[in-house]
């Protein structure tokens, strides 16, 4: 599945430009101190009177009036441009206006593990300001569809829909457009032909609607507004808010009971590129091995011609080399990893040994601390192990913990699973290919994950042991869990299989136990036996870490509206980090807790703040990526069905893929055959001018590493300047992988960029 998020404070707020341009009135919130014996006999409420008022001294729409006060304060709040303020000031009605003032909250916890609670800007901007600009991008959201009436969609205190748009809401018999959409959730469409056509989605009803969860997860994670007091049954409980929370969102539906189809996803790609969306988040994959089959790099070259940029999920198959997928370079491909919340759960065996583990268990605690029988393997089935259906035997298992090991069926099904056969309880233990990642799932009994050491403890005791036991205890939500983050072991991995010199993934964000919107009508297991009801639920995949970047990524936006997508990228991977909260590497979970790698990791994790005032970005043009095109020796029909131009030509195409002007480094050796590459690479300054930059380099010692030249000086604001770096493989270096880092540096930034090196025996 994929992904999950959170978000920041949004009132409204001037933007300032840059320090050159003039500033835009907009809106902001405002309280409003009335005079409230002043009100007159005619209007039977204080709210109808503040209404009034309101709307006959501005041009404020009805739903400008945010709140109406009567106990704790005679008043109301509103958004207001700087003009209208003026004019309550000056009415008799009215004591005084007061410029709303901002809180921290205690929030669902992703937007303060990244740092947007602390955002400040050299160029003077504020964090409301910043939320104010987010409201002139529009995210389309690729995926299945949106719960409407999830608070997460509200559009209290945003602005009108950006005149630009040139989108709308589908109508079906559960999905009323003057309803359900509004200033927040602008587009609402659903593309079903291919789908219907394979037979796969017949039983759905053709809606924009969500019926499966996936979709209104993954777009609240993006730009959901503030929801108070959100939790999955009181776990992760504080203040939901997607990564851009004053964005908008429009939703594309092309996944029907899980089948997404390329050509439903082609066409959503055509309308919202033609509906005027800043950026699209798109958390779904296949194993294509070709850029010209693949209709998501299809969609997105399209997409980034026109000024869109798309963030995708980099896939769920880790730890397994080269399962990345999203590969194209005129994409943003994003991994996932931890946060620093975790839902601990303790499994104590009879024999007095405690084990940690993860729950969100919240039923009834009358199990919990109590004695019960433990069993594992049992049954006539060779698969009770795993915990298939029809493998537990109920005269064994009834009234007791069944140990489940982790496998290739759904997690919350080996729940059910334990729960039909009559057992009251499951450990679910990992094995090797899982490790040490812990996630957390709402299970339909107590249920208890653990990592393959604590498994294989449960497992030898079991075995041993005569008449094993165990007892739970639940631990609630913690934060400021150390290490984090953690790579996590079902992220796809490195190296790049359509086009190794192209390192992917580009970056990693929160991916693991995200809470984010629900529709209410989805269990959180999503099971047809769950009758569970709740409004946000806790996923994990790379599904959740996708959005989060294309959150932070219309941040940047906001701030640099006139960036391509290729400069967003690279200012989003150049400031990306590298060290946990311990200031240490990053650690993989699959490599039991060893350190992880750019093949697993990308440029490293995103960094909001640092991403907003990058220094230097690497810039790619379309001729760029069409020469890049050539390079993989496709036919010219190949690259014609990409760039949808006929008037092109290969005959000046890079020599070597690598060769496109990318924000990272993969280098390929051949053993006997190529010792010696040479890359060179372009940077514009948008810093300030004047920057100057010195190149450091970090290198495994079988390879050299020079730069020329050694330093970057920039007279101007938007100055382009070359550098060439040549990279020389020692002699006979055995067939392998080895990582290290190229990084421009001055006193306000460093752009760093990763490099992978492979030797290989096959290369020409």
């Amino acid at each position: 599945m994929g992904a999950v998020v959170i978000l920041l404070s949004a009132i409204n707020v001037l933007l300032f430009l840059h320090s050159s341009t003039a500033a835009i009135p907009t809106r902001k919130t405002y309280i409003v101190h009335m005079k409230h014996h002043l009100k007159p006999p005619s209007f039977s409420t204080h709210h109808e009177w503040y209404k009034t008022h309101l709307q006959s001294l501005t041009s404020s729409s009805q739903n400008s009036l945010l709140y109406t006060y009567t106990i704790a304060y005679h008043g109301f709040a509103a958004s207001l441009y700087p003009h209208e303020v003026d004019l309550l000031r000056q009415s008799d009605s009215v004591v005084n206006v007061y410029e709303d003032t901002f809180y921290t909250p205690q929030t669902t916890r992703t937007p303060e593990f990244l740092g947007l609670d602390k955002l400040n800007f050299s160029t003077g901007r504020s964090l409301p300001e910043l939320n104010i600009a987010a409201q002139d991008v529009i995210i389309g959201v690729l995926d299945s569809g949106i719960w409407p009436e999830s608070e997460s969609f509200s559009d209290v205190g945003m602005s009108n829909v950006p005149s630009r748009w040139r989108g709308k809401c589908q109508s079906a018999p559960d999905f009323d457009p003057n309803v359900h959409c509004n200033r927040k959730l602008i587009g609402a469409l659903y593309f079903a032909e291919g789908c219907k056509d394979s037979g796969s989605c017949s039983k759905e009803i053709q809606s924009p609607r969500d019926h499966d969860g996936h979709g209104t997860h993954t777009a609240s994670t993006a730009a959901g507004s503030i929801v108070a007091n959100a939790s999955l049954f009181g776990y992760a409980k504080g203040t939901a808010r997607g990564m851009a929370p004053q964005a908008r969102i429009a939703s594309y539906k092309v996944c029907w009971n899980e089948i997404c189809a390329g050509s439903d996803i082609l066409a959503a790609f055509d309308r919202a590129i033609m509906d005027g969306v800043d950026l699209l988040s798109v958390s779904l994959s296949n194993n294509s091995t070709t850029y010209y089959g693949d209709a998501i790099a299809l969609g997105a070259f399209a997409a980034m011609e026109k000024g869109i940029l798309v963030s995708c999920s980099a896939g769920n198959a880790g730890p397994w080399k080269s399962t990345v997928v999203n590969t194209a370079p005129w994409v943003i491909t994003v991994g996932a990893a931890t946060l620093d919340r975790d839902f601990p759960a303790t499994v104590t065996l009879g024999n007095g040994q405690k084990l940690e583990g993860v729950s969100l268990y919240s039923g009834k605690l009358e199990m919990e601390n109590k004695l019960l029988s433990l069993v594992y393997q049992q049954g006539g089935n060779s698969s009770s192990n795993l915990c298939f259906r029809g493998s537990l035997d109920p005269n064994m298992v009834g009234g007791k913990v069944v140990l489940c090991d982790r496998g290739i069926n759904d997690r919350v099904e080996k729940g059910l699973v334990v729960k039909e056969a009559n057992g009251v309880g499951m450990i679910l233990a990992n094995t090797p290919e899982t490790g040490e990642e812990l996630l957390a799932d709402s299970h339909l009994l107590p249920a208890v994950a653990v990592g393959r050491k604590a498994g294989d403890v449960i497992r030898e005791y079991v075995k041993t042991e005569k008449n094993p036991t165990v007892v739970f205890s639940f631990g609630g939500t913690v934060v400021k869990v150390k290490p984090s983050p953690v790579v996590v072991t079902f992220s796809s991995r490195g190296p790049n299989a359509i086009a190794p010199q192209i390192l992917k993934p580009d970056v990693i964000g929160p991916g693991v136990n995200i809470l984010a919107a629900w529709p209410e009508t989805v269990g959180p297991t999503s099971l047809d036996v769950d009758t569970r009801k709740t409004s946000f639920n806790i996923i994990s995949g790379t599904s959740m870490s996708c959005p989060h970047v294309t959150g932070v990524a219309a941040l940047v936006k906001a701030v640099h509206p006139e960036w391509s997508p290729s400069a967003i990228k690279s200012a989003i991977m150049t400031t990306a980090y590298t060290q946990d909260n311990t200031n240490s590497m990053f650690r993989d979970s699959a490599l039991d807790g060893t350190f992880s790698n750019p093949w697993a990791h990308g440029s490293g994790h995103v960094n909001p703040q640092k991403a907003l005032s990058p220094g230097l970005v690497y810039d790619i043009r379309i001729q760029d990526h069409i020469k890049f095109l050539c390079s993989l020796d496709y036919s010219m029909d190949e690259i014609q069905s990409i760039v949808k131009r006929i008037n092109f030509t290969c005959a000046n195409k890079f020599a070597d893929a690598g060769q496109i002007n990318y924000p990272s480094f993969s280098v390929l050796f051949g053993i006997k055959t190529k010792r010696v590459v040479r890359y060179t690479r372009e940077v514009t300054n948008v810093g300030a001018a004047g920057s100057e930059y010195e190149v450091a380099i970090d290198a495994p010692s079988s390879v050299t590493v020079t730069v020329k030249p050694q330093k970057l000086v920039f007279k101007k604001v938007g100055e382009k300047l070359q550098y060439t770096v040549t990279f020389v493989s020692k002699k006979d270096v055995k067939p392998g992988n080895a990582f290290g880092w190229i990084s421009w540096k001055n006193a306000e930034n460093e752009v760093r960029s990763p490099v992978a090196y492979s030797w290989t025996t096959h290369l020409n």
